[in-house]
C-alpha cells in the first residue's frame, strides 16, 4: 500500500474531484475533507483510497480531530493541497461583517490549521508539500470582491511566509492562481453562450497541481498563474 496520503480541503465535485482523481492516479490515498460528507460519496466510489471526512476548516478542535483521524485512518500527510474557499461577493459597503469575517476565516485561519498540523509530520519525513488555490483576487481587490479579495490577498501573503519558513526543512509551498472561469455545470449555467475553451478545465488544473506537487527542490515553484489561453490579463 502506497505511504504518500494527500488531504484535500474544500472537496467538491469540481476542483476537489479532478485533484482526488489525479493524485489517486498516482498512487497516493486520498483525504477528503469537508463540511458536508454526502457530496463526497461520489468521488470516495471513483477514487480507490480515497476516504471522505467531515471538518470545519475554520474550528482549531475540528481540523485537530479530522487530521488525527486521517493519521490512523491512511498515514502520515505527505500532500496538503488546500482547496477551501468562500466566494462571497460585493463591495466594501454591501458585504456585512459576518461575512468578512467567515471569508478570512476560511482563507487564511483555515490554511494556518491545517498547515500547523501536517507540518510536524513532514518534518519527520525530511519533506512534504502544501499547494494553495489561490485567484486573481489575491494581486487585485475589485470593486465587488471586497471580502473575497481581502481575504485571498492575506491567504497569499501568509503562503507566502510559510514557504519562506518552510523551504530550510524541505516543505515545499506553492500558490496557484486560478485566473478565470471553472468548468462545472454552475457556471455554464451562470454564462450561457461561452464557448468551451472559456472555461478552466478541472482535471486540467489538477495536472498543472500535481505538476507543481511533484516538482523537484532544484528547482520549486512558489506562485503558478493558471488561465485559459484566450483570457485577458
Amino acid at each position: 500500500m502506497s505511504d504518500k496520503v494527500c488531504v484535500i480541503t474544500g472537496a467538491g465535485p469540481a476542483n476537489g474531484r479532478a485533484l482526488a482523481k489525479r493524485f489517486g492516479a498516482a498512487g497516493y490515498k486520498v483525504a477528503l475533507l469537508a463540511r458536508r460528507l454526502e457530496p463526497l460519496h461520489q468521488i470516495e466510489a471513483e477514487v480507490k483510497g480515497s476516504r471522505g471526512y467531515r471538518c470545519d476548516v475554520s474550528d482549531a478542535a475540528a481540523v485537530a480531530s479530522t487530521l488525527a483521524a486521517v493519521r490512523r485512518d491512511l498515514g502520515p500527510v505527505t500532500t496538503l493541497l488546500y482547496n477551501a474557499g468562500n466566494a462571497v461577493f460585493g463591495s466594501f459597503e454591501q458585504v456585512s461583517a459576518g461575512q468578512m469575517e467567515d471569508a478570512w476565516k476560511v482563507s487564511v485561519l483555515g490554511l494556518f490549521l491545517c498547515g500547523r498540523e501536517v507540518i510536524g509530520e513532514m518534518r519527520a519525513a525530511g519533506g512534504g508539500t502544501i499547494v494553495v488555490t489561490g485567484a486573481t483576487a489575491s494581486l487585485r481587490g475589485g470593486a465587488n470582491f471586497a471580502a473575497f479579495a481581502s481575504a485571498k490577498a492575506a491567504q497569499r501573503s501568509l503562503a507566502e511566509s510559510m514557504a519562506r519558513s518552510l523551504a530550510p526543512d524541505g516543505i515545499h509551498v506553492a500558490y496557484v492562481i486560478v485566473d478565470g472561469v471553472i468548468d462545472t455545470a454552475r457556471t455554464r449555467a451562470l454564462l450561457p453562450g461561452k464557448p468551451d475553451e472559456f472555461y478552466l478545465r478541472p482535471d486540467d488544473i489538477a495536472a498543472s497541481v500535481y505538476h507543481v506537487a511533484t516538482q523537484p527542490r532544484s528547482a520549486w515553484t512558489f506562485q503558478w498563474d493558471l488561465r485559459p489561453f484566450g483570457e485577458k490579463w
